[in-house]
């Protein structure tokens, strides 16, 4: 027989069994998806993850460990140990190798979310995801005193527009705040478009800002009624900043990079330390990467019991296919294509599985990946299909046609009980 005619009896052998067949390619199919899903996704999230700020080359903060300069500047967790003097920033912002700064102060709140301070370079050169930019969804950037820009997450939360009232807690970033600066109330004027980042998750402010609702609190209390300085008394003179938190910083040449670096962690004027963010954030998630390998340790758990299935579905098919066999051994079918139907049919099955499991994967990716962007930062980039998503499916194909040798060979034997000749 052909390998055309040896396809169409194994195509009309499987249709024959159609319910236990379709059973069979579902739950392979589903554990190949759901093992690529876990792929796809620990790719987008790590991307996601160590790209969370790129474009900058150092970050400064106080002298502490360069884990918490990372929690504390780039994904809003934590308090810094120490400030950064202003005269310490505008000196290194004013070297030469320097291209540009972006200044960060924190300290306070609003309704669990996390207040920053920082001018107009944070609107300009902060990138996320490589290349992408902060956009506003509505609005302007801050130009007053009392402006404030909104994460997409903080308006959808607290369902805030452009207008609404704002009143910032001191010294709080969760939840509710004991003192807040109700003398001196923000207005929104900005609110800025999904990221996927902690950028969602805050509120910014300029520095002067956060100097003038500071003014009047020089003990770290609230002031008395008659002590309060007025909004309309307030002068440039009065809120120019004396230190920030932190500062992100890009160099004109990376080669300079390492030499900046290594000048900030000795700078003598103050304790300061400059770390490198993307080999700190790749350090991070090495360390978290024990979910990762739980994960996938699960999914192949469920392509085993996908495999496991096919063979079930097999071996209780044979004592039904007795018959079968009998009349292909009758019409000159050899053992050895007894053995040759069986590895077909599983070829077949693995095949429509493997096929399904593409669909299904481009299907979701397509009409989901706006829903996992807004919703939990995911970008699916990159190749549709990963090279080792293709090592799935041939692990995939390869382990269901090695499983498919126990019940050819049962079936063989069969034969042979059944009188039939024993030459191959």
């Amino acid at each position: 027989m052909k390998l055309r005619q040896w396809l169409s009896l194994a195509w009309k052998s499987l249709k024959n069994r159609q319910l236990a067949t379709i059973l069979t390619i579902f739950s392979m199919t589903l554990s190949l998806v759901l093992l690529m899903a876990v792929d796809r996704i620990q790719r987008a999230a790590q991307d996601g993850f160590t790209q969370t700020i790129s474009g900058v080359d150092l970050v400064v903060g106080a002298r502490s460990g360069p884990l918490q300069i990372i929690l504390y500047s780039v994904f809003n967790i934590g308090q810094p140990t120490q400030n950064v003097s202003m005269e310490s920033y505008n000196e290194i912002k004013s070297k030469p190798e320097v291209e540009w700064t972006i200044p960060y102060s924190l300290g306070d709140g609003h309704r669990g979310f996390r207040v920053v301070a920082t001018n107009e370079d944070f609107f300009k050169h902060y990138h996320f995801r490589s290349k992408e930019s902060i956009e506003l969804s509505s609005g302007v950037i801050f130009k007053d005193y009392f402006d404030v820009v909104i994460g997409a997450d903080v308006a959808k939360t607290l369902n805030y527009q452009v207008g609404s009232p704002v009143v910032v807690a001191h010294g709080v970033t969760s939840g509710e705040a004991i003192q807040s600066h109700e003398d001196k109330p923000f207005r929104v004027v900005g609110i800025m478009k999904p990221t996927g980042t902690p950028l969602d998750r805050a509120l910014y402010i300029s520095l002067e800002a956060m100097e003038a609702i500071h003014l009047d609190w020089q003990t770290g209390s609230a002031p008395a009624k008659e002590n309060e300085i007025a909004v309309n008394k307030i002068t440039p003179d009065m809120v120019k900043p004396k230190a920030i938190t932190s500062f992100f910083l890009r160099t004109k040449n990376r080669i300079e990079t390492l030499r900046l670096q290594r000048w900030i962690n000795e700078y003598k004027e103050e304790p300061l330390m400059a770390v490198i963010p993307g080999v700190v954030l790749s350090d991070l998630w090495q360390s978290l990467s024990m979910v990762e390998k739980v994960l996938k340790a699960i999914s192949f758990l469920v392509m085993i019991v996908g495999l496991f299935s096919m063979l079930i579905a097999l071996m209780t098919s044979l004592n039904e296919r007795r018959r079968e066999m009998l009349i292909l051994r009758a019409l000159g079918a050899s053992l050895k294509h007894v053995l040759g139907l069986i590895l077909l049919e599983t070829f077949l099955i693995s095949s429509l599985a493997v096929i399904f499991a593409c669909l299904s994967k481009i299907i979701l990716e397509f009409s989901l990946g706006p829903w996992l962007q807004s919703r939990f930062g995911l970008y699916l980039q990159g190749p549709t299909f990963s090279n080792s998503e293709i090592f799935y499916m041939i692990i995939m194909m390869v382990s269901a046609l090695l499983i498919s040798f126990i019940p050819a060979v049962r079936a063989m034997r069969a034969a042979l009980k059944d009188g039939l000749s024993l030459k191959l």
